[in-house]
């Protein structure tokens, strides 16, 4: 299971079309950007999936509690057996994980997950390879069309920055329950005790830097560490994270 980005655009209405009634409207629909989990999912031996969810649970307590997650049905093209969904949502939910809709599949498990009352969410295969990483023939299109975003205040908890199509850099510190995420790199001078999500966009070159390790969570292209998963020697010290065989890598900088 991946901790990657999700993007889900509302169709909005024009305010033209209701402007001059805004004070009596119950409610207004915008688009907006969240995190969330991806579930790819494999093959449907319930006993199986039920025992490795358990696995990540124990290794972060309580952070897959009331989760939103989306099952991404790319690798169960072929319907060789229907799915349950009713079966697999009560199974997600029994763990922690809250199913908000699916991605990818044949227009069998497509049907089957729309009559299980789960929608259907965009693909986002535009410039990625099978893993789900870019192809290295976008990745000079990507380093050119890169913007960068400068944040001069501390993020605050309950805050989320995003910068898009770039590297995200924070002159301050990002507090706990903050979430600093990126399509590039991340830079923080200031102690890092949020969620950093670098590469989200599925960049394997992207890197994240802090002056403070202290985070709850740090995620590059998908791939993630929860606090509980660090070295107690890399806490608290000036870090720079990178992705090396699926794998983070942490390593200290010298000051």
């Amino acid at each position: 299971m991946l901790f990657i980005e999700v993007f889900q655009d509302l169709m909005l209405l024009p305010r033209s079309l209701h402007a001059s009634n805004a004070e009596t409207l119950p409610f207004e629909l915008k688009g907006s950007l969240f995190t969330l989990t991806v579930m790819h999912l494999f093959h449907l031996d319930h006993a199986v999936i039920e025992r490795h969810l358990l696995d990540k649970v124990k290794q972060a307590p309580g952070f897959f509690n009331n989760t939103p997650v989306v099952i991404d049905l790319e690798g169960m093209t072929e319907p060789k057996q229907a799915i349950d969904f009713e079966r697999l949502y009560a199974l997600l939910r029994k763990n922690g994980l809250i199913p908000v809709g699916i991605r990818n599949g044949s227009p069998e498990y497509q049907e089957a997950a729309l009559l299980a009352g789960l929608p259907m969410l965009p693909e986002r295969r535009s410039n990625t390879n099978a893993n789900g990483l870019i192809r290295k023939t976008d990745l000079n299109e990507l380093t050119a069309s890169l913007r960068n975003r400068i944040i001069r205040q501390p993020v605050r908890s309950g805050q989320e920055v995003y910068a898009p199509d770039g590297d995200l850099i924070v002159l301050g510190a990002v507090s706990a329950g903050a979430d600093v995420i990126a399509d590039g790199n991340i830079h923080i001078y200031g102690a890092l005790r949020g969620r950093a999500l670098a590469g989200v966009k599925g960049n394997i070159e992207s890197w994240i830097f802090c002056q403070s390790l202290e985070a709850e969570l740090i995620s590059i292209a998908g791939h993630y560490q929860v606090c509980e998963q660090f070295n107690p020697t890399d806490l608290a010290k000036a870090a720079q994270i990178c992705l090396r065989e699926e794998r983070l890598i942490i390593e200290h900088l010298t000051r």
